[in-house]
């Protein structure tokens, strides 16, 4: 089978791999430099076992700039392009989305197209209403940063919006592909499957602002927060995952899921949705208070990430930390590897560790690393299981 995808980010790119052990696959993106480094068998993300499987040269993968190479003789394009919260219009931008399934079905009319972007409940109908194409599905991703490709072979289920025919193929194309002969497989129709995504995520930061609230609790009133986890969590019904406090949720999916999910709600009665980015931001203010408490001068953030092993720091929530701290005057030195340059949001970043180490009063950190060892008697953070 011959497979498009377009985009090259996480989410395209594991696709593409999973898929490209099996069948052809051709990744269209518009960024030279992602493209160029696949041609060069290098991951443009950061995975390693998509970096090991481009290494290993054992894919059936190509990449171009050309959308009519890609989509010439497809049989499935898969869309994997961002869909930014734009804050403006109070709703995903999906203008690259639509690009996207205009011209694969203008160059390729007998292709399925499978979108696999984050886009608002009802998006998948319209469009198709209005190319007359009854072939666009809608097929959510359950993917983490840094460990994509690993989510993808190992899926916890596979969702298919769209007629039954066209989503059963699809659902065998990516189970046949997975290292999963039990996967659950459930084909509905495409607006219940762009609903399970949001509403997904939705839980996902509500179960992060709830843990981050209680240990906001336990460090007010002197109670040991790990203790109350382990204890809350031996119940069956909440279990003992995803229960590491933090700073709050962050990263490209979370936050703007959650705020079109709450958009998606105008007219429909609801609490529980809005208090969930109010409980994030109240987390991050708790953070910064109980930093000042200690009195710092220079305070450094180490690691802008929001996940170990990623390197994309869109939205992370020790961002919104760094922001309330420059507020109230203090100077905040950054180390992230991943940047370049001088500077980053007014802090001045500092590339040498060392350097970074001796020049803080308090180092705020999100997640623990062995590297800030020695610092140990410095380092804030509110790690307490050591994952994310």
């Amino acid at each position: 089978m011959k497979i498009a995808v377009a985009g090259a980010g996480y989410v395209g790119l594991a696709n593409a791999v999973l898929l490209a052990r099996q069948h052809t696959v051709t990744v269209l993106d518009i960024d030279r430099a992602r493209i160029d480094a696949l041609r060069a068998g290098r991951s443009p993300v950061a995975d390693d076992d998509i970096q090991r499987h481009l290494r290993e040269g054992r894919l059936d993968l190509h990449a171009t700039l050309d959308p009519g190479e890609a989509y010439r003789g497809a049989d499935v394009v898969i869309v994997a392009t961002p869909t930014d919260y734009d804050a403006q219009g109070n709703t995903f931008d999906t203008r690259s989305v639509q690009a996207v399934v205009r011209e694969a079905v203008a160059a390729e009319p007998g292709a399925t197209i499978v979108i696999r972007s984050t886009v608002p409940i009802g998006f998948t109908d319209r469009l198709r209403e209005a190319l007359g194409c009854g072939r666009i599905l809608f097929s959510p991703e359950f993917l983490r940063e840094g460990r994509a490709l690993h989510d993808a072979i190992h899926p916890s289920r596979i969702v298919v919006g769209g007629l039954p025919e066209e989503a059963a193929a699809v659902a065998r194309l990516f189970a046949g592909a997975a290292h999963a002969p039990d996967v659950p497989v459930l084909l509905t129709g495409t607006a219940e499957a762009e609903a399970i995504k949001l509403f997904s995520n939705a839980y996902l930061a509500l179960r992060v602002a709830f843990f981050n609230e209680l240990d906001s609790y336990a460090c007010t009133h002197d109670v040991d927060t790990r203790q109350v986890i382990e204890g809350v969590g031996l119940d069956p019904r909440i279990g003992l995952h995803y229960n590491n406090p933090s700073f709050g949720y962050g990263g490209y999916c979370l936050p703007k899921d959650t705020r079109q999910l709450l958009a998606t709600f105008e007219g429909v009665p609801q609490a529980l949705i809005g208090a969930i980015g109010q409980a994030n931001a109240a987390r991050m203010d708790f953070i910064a208070d109980t930093v000042m408490q200690r009195k710092p001068r220079t305070v450094g953030i180490y690691r802008l990430a929001m996940k170990t092993g990623s390197d994309n720091h869109r939205n992370a929530a020790i961002q919104g930390v760094m922001q309330r701290l420059q507020g109230r005057g203090v100077t905040v030195l950054v180390h992230e590897p991943a940047l370049a340059g001088r500077e980053f949001e007014g802090a001045r970043l500092v590339a040498d560790l060392d350097e970074f180490k001796h020049a803080c009063d308090l180092v705020v950190a999100n997640r623990h690393a062995a590297e800030l060892a020695d610092i140990r008697h410095k380092v804030f953070s509110r790690d307490l299981f050591g994952h994310d």
